[in-house]
C-alpha cells in the first residue's frame, strides 16, 4: 500500500463536456476511458464526467460538465487562471507544429513567447478557455 495518495488525473470543467474531452484527445493523442466513447449516430451524449487516457490505459486527464463555470479571463485577473496545464515539447519546431495543431483543433494564443532564447513557449487557450502552456523543456 502506498505511504501517500496517488494523482489518478486532473480534471477541468466545462460547458461542453464532450466539446473539451475531444480538444485534449485530439491535442495530446490520448483515447476514451471505457464507455466513455462518444455515442454512435443518433445516439443522444449524456455525458457529464469524461476520462481520457493513454495508450497504457493510465488515467491522464478528465473533463466534468459544469454548466455555470466562468471561463478564465488570463492575462486579466477578473476571472483567475485556477488551474493551467504545461506541456513539454522537444525543440522550437515542435512548438510551433504543436501550436499549429492546438490552433486547428480550437485553441486560441493568448502570449507568445516563442522567441525567448531561455524558454520559448506559447500560454493558449482550450475552446473551454482554460489557459495551457507548450514549452520547450
Amino acid at each position: 500500500m502506498p505511504a501517500y495518495p496517488v494523482l489518478l488525473h486532473t480534471a477541468i470543467d466545462a460547458r461542453d463536456c464532450r466539446g473539451l474531452a475531444e480538444f485534449y484527445r485530439r491535442l495530446l493523442g490520448l483515447r476514451y476511458r471505457a464507455g466513455d466513447a462518444p455515442p454512435a449516430d443518433g445516439e443522444v451524449d449524456h455525458a457529464d464526467w469524461l476520462v481520457l487516457v493513454d495508450d497504457a490505459g493510465e488515467r491522464v486527464l478528465a473533463v466534468q460538465e459544469k454548466a455555470d463555470t466562468t471561463p478564465p479571463t488570463w492575462p486579466s485577473e477578473d476571472v483567475p487562471m485556477q488551474l493551467h496545464l504545461d506541456f513539454g515539447v522537444s525543440g522550437v519546431a515542435e512548438l510551433e507544429r504543436h501550436r499549429d495543431r492546438a490552433l486547428e483543433l480550437g485553441a486560441r494564443v493568448l502570449h507568445d513567447r516563442s522567441e525567448d532564447d531561455d524558454e520559448p513557449l506559447y500560454v493558449l487557450a482550450d475552446p473551454a478557455g482554460h489557459p495551457f502552456c507548450l514549452l520547450v523543456q
